[in-house]
C-alpha cells in the first residue's frame, strides 16, 4: 500500500470514518481527494516511521515527513479503530526549525 492512498483507504478504514483534521471533510472520500497529491502525487516525498504506540483501540504513528520544497516535518497522527479498521482520525504537524534552542532531537 506504499503511497497508494485509495487503496490504502479501501483496505484499511471504515466507510463511516471522522476526520479532525479542520481542513478535511468527515469521510473516505473527502481523505483520499486531500492526500492523494501529498503520496501519490509527490514520488520524492519520504515518510519515516520514528515510533508506533497502541493503547486499546487507538494507535498513534510518529513521523518524520519530507518533501522537495518544504521543511521536514514531524507528525503524530492519532487513529481510533473499530472491528480492525480506522474510524476516527487526528493529526498534529510540526515543522522542524533550522535552529532550535537546544540541542534535543524531534526524532
Amino acid at each position: 500500500l506504499d503511497k497508494r492512498v485509495a487503496d490504502a483507504f479501501a483496505q484499511l478504514v471504515s466507510d463511516d470514518y471522522r476526520q479532525h483534521n479542520p481542513t478535511i471533510a468527515d469521510g473516505p472520500a473527502a481523505a483520499i481527494t486531500a492526500l492523494t497529491p501529498k503520496f501519490d502525487g509527490s514520488p520524492d516525498a519520504r515518510f519515516e516511521v520514528q515510533r508506533i504506540l497502541v493503547d486499546g483501540d487507538l494507535a498513534m504513528v510518529h513521523v518524520k515527513a519530507s518533501r522537495p520544497g518544504a521543511p521536514v516535518a514531524a507528525v503524530a497522527d492519532l487513529y481510533r479503530f473499530e472491528n480492525g479498521r480506522i474510524v476516527e482520525h487526528w493529526d498534529v504537524l510540526q515543522p522542524v526549525p533550522a535552529h532550535a534552542v537546544h540541542d534535543h532531537p524531534m526524532f
